[in-house]
């Protein structure tokens, strides 16, 4: 199956990853090559991918923020648990884990923060989620490229990770608020987050260990979900070092 990656750090990206195959990348005529465009070129001489330059017009039909340039690629390769924690290696495991997440842009926000932050691997559900569409690959920055995500039936991951030993950590309303230097977000660990709407599904907050949720001293009552993961995560992340 192929599909198109546009923008100009998604397709950087996965030519830099090299995880996929690319067939050919499409460059509108008249874009100057400077910058991350001169980077793509390169690397796609040295790996041996066709370049063709393109009405821009043509690039417009995959999608109008192509930045002047599209990718044909293979599909994005899906992880699954094991790999996730094999990459850990001899650090505690980071795995992040997303409860029925819906909206691409916030699904890229995440996994952008999550590439950045040292996460081991993400796992979705199989069904009723966002998955790695070409609109989450530019979303995430082309972050999605680097990272081992897995699709599972969430509450059988759940399940194994916490025999790997990982402690689960739900975020969401009616939670303990989270403290800097939480005990909670040290060692290994499995960060679960919501769907946008919904939150927290009954199962799968039964399965959390324990639930946070962020402090909050404004008038607004809560966070979306990708902000409120990327905080959770940074301060997890914090706790690590």
């Amino acid at each position: 199956m192929k599909e198109f990656i546009y923008s100009r750090n998604a397709v950087h990206e996965a030519l830099r990853a090299k995880r996929r195959q690319i067939f050919s990348i499409e460059i509108a005529e008249g874009a100057q090559e400077k910058g991350k465009l001169a980077e793509i070129i390169k690397l796609a001489q040295g790996q041996k991918v066709k370049v063709n330059r393109v009405p821009r017009g043509k690039l417009d039909k995959v999608n109008p923020n192509h930045q002047g340039v599209v990718a044909e690629v293979s599909a994005y390769p899906y992880s699954d648990g094991i790999e996730i924690l094999e990459k850990a290696g001899d650090e505690p495991p980071f795995v992040l884990i997303l409860d029925s997440l819906q909206d691409p842009q916030n699904f890229g926000a995440l996994i952008r923060t999550a590439e950045a932050v040292g996460v081991h691997g993400i796992i979705i559900p199989l069904a009723r989620s966002v998955e790695v569409t070409p609109a989450v690959v530019n979303a995430s920055s082309g972050a999605s490229e680097h990272l081992l995500i897995a699709r599972s039936n969430l509450s059988q991951a759940m399940d194994a990770l916490r025999d790997a030993n990982l402690w689960l950590v739900g975020l969401g309303p009616g939670g303990a608020e989270v403290e800097a230097n939480s005990r909670h977000l040290k060692g290994a660990l499995g960060l679960v987050v919501g769907s946008e709407g919904e939150g927290l599904h009954e199962l799968t907050r039964k399965k959390c260990d324990i639930v946070l949720k962020l402090p909050m001293r404004g008038k607004i009552e809560s966070l979306n979900a990708a902000v409120a993961g990327s905080v959770a995560l940074y301060l997890a992340y914090l706790n690590r070092m």
